[in-house]
């Protein structure tokens, strides 16, 4: 039974409807990383390929804090107009082969984590859900010139072992999708999630090679048949720029060619390491690797392509 007075707001659909039942639930909320646009773009090409129907969305008054992540409006010479107010919403899509998922999307909550997660988790038993999935993009000190490293993480070893390129064991800043994941598998539902490492010297452009990763990642994972071909088609266009502006700046050419070195020498290792770092070494120096990516965005054009906006 869902809460009435939950943050959980039902759109005109019936959610006893027998085609909402069993489904799986692919999650992407906007956290304080989203490295390559990943979020982004993987939202839009799912809701304007996919035909979704909104179910639910959730009460961003009481979940987000709006003086610390300030929504857009308009100004428009003498007066304000179209407000960008944020959404956290579920839908529900159909994917090319003609199977339906529920897909719940918008930005990471600031406030109310246990709230907003017994909420989620309401509706994942109201739904009967079956396998949930989620998805991030991370910046990482590797090249964009060897393939996308991921760490892969939940209950269903079927659908995380032998995928990871990096995992370590370490205290890191939660997520509230970390936190979901946390209490399914408490709940014995079955979860997994799926972190793609972005180039870091890349992860504050838009980078459809990211969203390609993830799209292939979830569509493995859940069986599902999801577009990719717009992206790619982008993701061949940046890189070429990216071959152009790294040929140009000679200290991200160094960098790229370090990356490559360590990621050369650890990938065909059995047992994976982390990518990063080798035994004698420590991780490049943080404020090199800004400088670097500063110095290489600069000249990056933006791609200003797929991606829109979260509200």
């Amino acid at each position: 039974m869902i809460d009435p007075q939950s943050l959980i707001r039902f759109e005109n659909f019936d959610i006893d409807a027998i085609e909402l039942q069993g489904l799986d639930l692919l999650i992407g909320l906007r956290g304080h990383a989203d490295a390559g646009h990943a979020l982004a773009q993987v939202r839009t090409e799912l809701l304007d390929s996919l035909n979704p129907r909104l179910i639910a969305s959730f009460d961003a008054d009481q979940l987000i804090n709006y003086r610390e992540r300030r929504p857009q409006i308009s100004f428009l010479g003498d007066h304000f107009a179209a407000y960008q107010g944020p959404s956290i919403e579920l839908y529900l899509l159909t994917d090319g082969l003609d199977r339906d998922f529920l897909f719940l999307s918008g930005p990471e909550p600031d406030l109310a984590w246990d709230r907003f997660t017994r909420a989620v988790i309401a509706l994942i038993n109201a739904f009967n859900v079956q396998l949930t999935v989620s998805f991030d993009a991370v910046p990482m000190p590797v090249p964009h010139t060897r393939p996308l490293g991921i760490t892969a993480h939940g209950n269903r070893k079927d659908l995380i072992e032998g995928i990871s390129t990096w995992s370590p064991t370490a205290e890191i800043p939660a997520s509230l999708t970390a936190l979901l994941e946390v209490r399914l598998i408490e709940s014995g539902r079955d979860a997994v999630g799926y972190s793609i490492h972005v180039p870091h010297y890349l992860s504050e452009a838009e980078y459809p090679q990211v969203a390609v990763g993830i799209l292939e990642h979830i569509g493995a994972a859940m069986e599902l048949g999801l577009p990719t071909d717009r992206l790619r088609e982008a993701g061949r266009d940046i890189e070429s720029q990216i071959a152009e502006q790294v040929a140009a700046t000679p200290d991200v050419a160094r960098m790229v060619e370090n990356f490559e070195k360590r990621f050369d020498k650890h990938v065909p290792e059995i047992e994976r390491r982390s990518l990063l770092v080798t035994v004698d070494a420590e991780l490049p120096d943080g404020d090199e690797l800004a400088l670097a990516a500063e110095e290489f965005l600069s000249g990056f054009p933006d791609s200003g392509g797929t991606a829109a906006k979260e509200k």
